[in-house]
């Protein structure tokens, strides 16, 4: 086989040759293009059918915050002849049971939500045993119930549970 015999197969080769590595190529990303298209399907239908559960989440939260808010807590909880340790208990029962009703809410919310969440609940228990604390031991539920209300006023404090339904809502705002 000579050189020219080597020269004439090339030419005929190297066109096809260039002509399969370009329709390879093109063929490569027009299959990456529909792959990252499909995927972007998937997850329009996946948000599409996760956001009225996400929304639910947040409903969820926003009643669990507004039930243990100190005022309507107090309201609720405080009955006529208790005892100031009676409402303390009465109090942090209530809380954590408002929470433990919730604790499913934490798969459809960010990790920030639910930690904040769970600080307020603490908080919340941290502020009722500090305040009982400082009652006297013959106080009344009336008592601890405004000891703990002038707590928030005398401390030009906002109430953590408003921080918190502030904070969900912002963050609704962002996925809606």
């Amino acid at each position: 086989m000579n050189w020219t015999d080597v020269l004439d197969i090339l030419k005929y080769i190297l066109p096809s040759l260039i002509t399969f590595l370009t329709a390879y190529a093109v063929l490569k990303l027009f299959l990456a293009g529909e792959k990252d298209r499909k995927e972007l399907e998937s997850r329009a239908v996946h948000y599409k059918d996760s956001l009225p559960i996400r929304l639910g989440a947040y409903e969820r939260l926003t009643i669990l915050l507004e039930r243990i808010s100190p005022t309507n807590l107090l309201q609720r909880v405080n009955k006529p002849g208790m005892t100031s340790l009676d409402l303390q208990k009465a109090l942090i029962s209530n809380i954590r049971l408002e929470f433990e009703h919730n604790l499913s809410q934490q798969i459809y919310v960010s990790a920030e939500t639910w930690i904040m969440i769970v600080q307020v609940k603490e908080e919340l228990v941290g502020i009722i045993n500090r305040v009982a604390a400082e009652v006297p031991q013959d106080a009344t539920g009336k008592d601890l119930s405004r000891a703990v209300l002038e707590y928030f006023i005398n401390n030009d404090q906002v109430m953590p549970t408003q921080k918190a339904l502030d904070t969900l809502k912002a963050e609704v705002k962002k996925i809606y």
